[in-house]
């Protein structure tokens, strides 16, 4: 095992720019296929975002766990956009079994993936988790842990101390809004995983982001920022600008929250 291995850090923005479930009868700028994903990224990566948070689509248009299309992506990113992380996604969409999504981590062998914890460690799951864990630390793979809630934090944190996540050093993805009425989200949203955080997390070394469903979405991820964290933006979360308009694109997502980070003098230089 590659005892010193330690994930990357996470760049300050990660674009998600289509998500699960979203299509273009949601927005026409959506990207469906892997030509349309890798150019909204690179338009993205132009606009200030250092990573894609990436989904593929099956012909249908589909979420689908497909290994193929995976790297087929993966390798089309390296010659657009060689700079831009990516991070692939083992989200489950409720038809996805924990065996189906670490098979697809097997098969592709990516350098970044987002697991929910919820998802992937059901009550009683715990010794196949583990061994998916450390099969990701061995292969420099990072995870990027997904919560819902303030619950899931917790129980993320009971994991850790258990053992049955690898490492010393872990991302993690907070979400607002994902159950909130409407799937609308707020900046006070962040408060209870801030406090679990305070509680819980002392000693370790925890890379956190939001993402924030919603109108205000770029609210919630300055106040991450101005609060520490990271942020991941685009479509897959929100449609729309600050000032309530509908986004042009993913890029105009991503230089929507770039003005109003730089507003609040939290853009680094």
């Amino acid at each position: 095992m590659a005892a010193l291995f330690a994930p990357p850090p996470l760049p300050l923005i990660m674009a998600a720019p289509n998500g699960a479930r979203r299509t273009k009868s949601d927005h026409p700028c959506l990207p469906m296929t892997i030509s349309e994903t890798v150019a909204a990224a690179k338009a993205c990566f132009h606009a200030g975002a250092g990573a894609l948070h990436a989904h593929v689509r099956d012909p249908s248009g589909a979420h689908v766990l497909d290994a193929g299309l995976y790297r087929e992506l993966l390798s089309e990113m390296r010659a657009a956009v060689p700079q831009m992380q990516v991070q692939i996604t083992t989200e489950a969409v409720g038809k996805y079994t924990p065996e189906q999504q670490r098979e697809l981590v097997y098969n592709v062998q990516p350098a970044l993936v987002s697991v929910a914890v919820r998802e992937m460690v059901p009550d009683g799951g715990e010794d196949q988790a583990k061994a998916f864990y450390e099969w990701a630390f061995s292969h420099e793979c990072a995870v990027q842990h997904i919560v819902y809630s303030a619950d899931d934090l917790d129980r993320f944190f009971n994991l850790a101390a258990a053992g049955t996540l690898a490492g010393d050093g872990h991302q993690l993805l907070f979400v607002l809004g994902r159950y909130a009425a409407g799937q609308e989200s707020a900046p006070q949203d962040l408060v209870p995983f801030l406090e679990k955080l305070a509680e819980r997390g002392g000693g370790q070394v925890l890379d956190w982001a939001v993402c924030a469903f919603g109108h205000r979405e770029t609210d919630c991820l300055v106040e991450a920022v101005r609060r520490g964290g990271k942020t991941r933006i685009g479509f897959e979360n929100g449609l729309w600008n600050r000032s309530g308009e509908r986004a042009k694109d993913n890029a105009d997502r991503v230089r929507d929250l770039v003005s109003a980070l730089k507003e609040h003098s939290l853009m680094p230089a």
